[in-house]
């Protein structure tokens, strides 16, 4: 285990989440987005905002060239069209000849067909990390059947069974979102209490962070941050805008707008005084 996981204290982790913030900010890493046509341009905006250069590459025969000079690569499921199922597994060679840090986010898998078995044959290529709702994480696992379209049947803790797994399975780090942020890589447990349910009623809250997670992830390769660590980062960030953008709002329109506002002002003092984190082995 790395010596950065070795502290018990949440302290410790949070540091390391503000610490990353201003590497980010520094240096903006290239994050490519094969992501669902729904969220494309509020994807964009969201890394904009926190300070990442955005790359929408779904185009078979560029998107693995791509993958290989990006910083970050995630691969959504939520529309998946023929050329981004083939332009995903593309993106996916070019990402692990290269070394490229890359998200699975698994979206709406379970009773649909199509997107399920391409999950599953994504994730048999070793995601650096999984990130998906409760429903969504057990159905990865052959746990459930998923939830009710995007939106979660589940609760988080029903589904850290199956992070657990599946972190162990494919070397993953697994986020599972919820009221309560599950993240695990299989020994350690970090459970974040931050957030807003006004993410939830704007498309695109949960598609971004998955986008800011490959992020994070490019960003931590600077120093050597695991990806655990990343993984948190990101949702530490993402989740205290968050709250902040909720209480100048008042609604999900004023929402939407508020919080690209919050990630781009959001500093790692913000991080630091705000963040509610508990920490656990498995």
């Amino acid at each position: 285990m790395s010596d950065l996981l070795r502290p018990a204290s949440a302290a410790d982790l949070v540091t390391e989440a503000a610490s990353l913030l201003e590497v980010l900010r520094a240096d903006p890493p290239l994050t490519h987005c094969i992501t669902n046509s729904v969220v494309t341009g509020f994807t964009a905006n969201v890394l904009l905002a926190i300070g990442a250069a955005p790359a929408m590459v779904d185009i078979v025969g560029e998107s693995g060239l791509f993958a290989g000079i990006a910083s970050g690569l995630l691969v959504n499921l939520g529309t998946p069209t023929p050329e981004q199922r083939e332009a995903s597994f593309e993106a996916v060679e070019g990402a692990t000849a290269s070394g490229t840090p890359w998200v699975l986010d698994p979206v709406a898998i379970g009773a649909l067909p199509v997107r399920t078995a391409l999950a599953h044959r994504l994730a048999e290529q070793r995601p650096t990390a999984i990130r998906g709702n409760a429903s969504e994480i057990l159905a990865l696992a052959g746990l459930s059947a998923g939830g009710r379209g995007v939106d979660a049947t589940d609760s988080a803790d029903a589904a850290i069974d199956a992070a657990r797994a599946l972190a162990s399975r494919f070397g993953s780090v697994v986020a599972v979102s919820g009221p309560v942020d599950l993240i695990t890589d299989g020994e350690r447990v970090l459970r974040l209490a931050n957030g807003h349910e006004l993410l939830t009623r704007v498309t695109g809250g949960g598609c971004a962070l998955g986008a800011v997670m490959a992020a994070f992830l490019g960003a931590a390769r600077a120093r050597a941050t695991p990806p655990l660590l990343a993984v948190a980062s990101a949702s530490l960030v993402y989740t205290v805008a968050a709250e902040r953008a909720a209480s100048a709002s008042t609604g999900p329109g004023s929402f939407a707008v508020a919080f690209l506002d919050a990630l781009a002002a959001v500093q790692p003092a913000d991080i630091e005084s705000a963040a509610r984190v508990e920490t656990a082995a498995l």
